[in-house]
């Protein structure tokens, strides 16, 4: 069976539905921490803790630059225990390989490999190239002992099947630099495993987290109220007077045609309980953003923020439950 996973940078930034992501069958993903000896991805936070709380295995990778490699290792070495990419259920660690720069290349990722073990203990590493630098530049049996795998770029479209190169530890294939993922808004770095390979046994354990059960709903109250339906109603117009949407009306309400209701039929539409100032839950769907659903229930980003306690408005999660301000 093939997993199917992605491999990120500061690039994709923290405004991610991981989610949406894991629902798309994406099982690892790689995240950049660093670069040479001092760079440091200022996403990588929000991308490692959100990519994990989705039972998706991740991973971090170092962009290797000429210079100084026991120093990259370290560097490395400090990101991946800050961000505990160094316990069970992680991808092993990725050194990338593809700076036109860097002269002996085989011996830079055995140098690169001892130092990072000599810090961190005897972890898996992943070394990352492309076809070219695999078939011209590296051999893999100086350095491809024990714990160590191949991720190869060749960007044919084909899933999982690189030509032109095979090797016994060959693992990965990223196949596109221009895929479409659920979660994201532009264009991500798509790979899969080779016929095989399992992307179990490059992750540290063995074993890929479990996705999250689906989300507890918040205990039972009086968050929806009868409303019977005027002459001149329709659907989309409740929704917006009462700041939900036609989906989850008709969802709630057991609609099959959204426009068919009649004057004098009762539905439940969001409400109050009577004067507490405990307003209607919502559950966050893929695909929402605070600012879309200010504009929905005629309020604003702030406002909700503020009702839910919501430290950074750009993060929300799918399968969480918010007040309606």
């Amino acid at each position: 069976m093939t997993d199917y996973g992605i491999d990120i940078s500061s690039y994709q930034g923290t405004a991610i539905d991981w989610a949406a992501t894991r629902a798309n069958n994406i099982s690892f993903v790689s995240v950049k921490l660093t670069e040479g000896s001092d760079y440091v991805n200022p996403a990588a936070p929000s991308q490692v803790d959100g990519a994990r709380a989705q039972g998706i295995a991740v991973g971090g990778y170092h962009f290797a630059r000429p210079g100084d490699i026991v120093a990259q290792a370290n560097h490395f070495a400090d990101q991946l225990s800050a961000r505990g990419l160094l316990s069970p259920g992680s991808l092993w660690p990725m050194l990338d390989m593809e700076d036109p720069g860097i002269g002996d290349a085989n011996s830079l990722i055995d140098g690169f490999i001892d130092a990072l073990r000599a810090r961190v203990g005897a972890v898996g590493v992943l070394v990352y190239a492309n076809l070219d630098w695999y078939q011209h530049r590296l051999t893999p049996d100086r350095w491809a002992g024990d714990g160590v795998a191949l991720w190869c770029a060749q960007w044919n479209g084909d899933p999982g099947n690189v030509t032109g190169f095979s090797h016994p530890k060959l693992v990965v294939h990223q196949h596109t630099d221009k895929g479409t993922v659920p979660g994201f808004g532009g264009p991500v770095d798509r790979d899969a495993t080779v016929p095989g390979a399992q992307a179990s046994t490059v992750v540290i354990g063995g074993t890929i987290p479990s996705p999250p059960n689906n989300p507890t709903p918040p205990p039972a109250g009086p968050a929806w109220v009868p409303y019977t339906i005027r002459a001149g109603d329709t659907l989309s117009g409740i929704a917006a007077r009462f700041g939900s949407s036609v989906a989850e009306l008709a969802s709630h309400n057991g609609i099959s045609n959204p426009n068919v209701i009649y004057a004098g039929q009762t539905i439940e539409v969001p409400g109050n309980d009577g004067g507490s100032g405990n307003r209607a839950m919502y559950q966050i769907q893929p695909g929402d953003t605070l600012s879309a659903l200010a504009l929905r229930w005629g309020t604003t980003v702030a406002a909700i923020a503020s009702a839910n306690g919501i430290a950074d408005p750009n993060r929300i999660q799918a399968g969480a439950w918010i007040r309606r301000p």
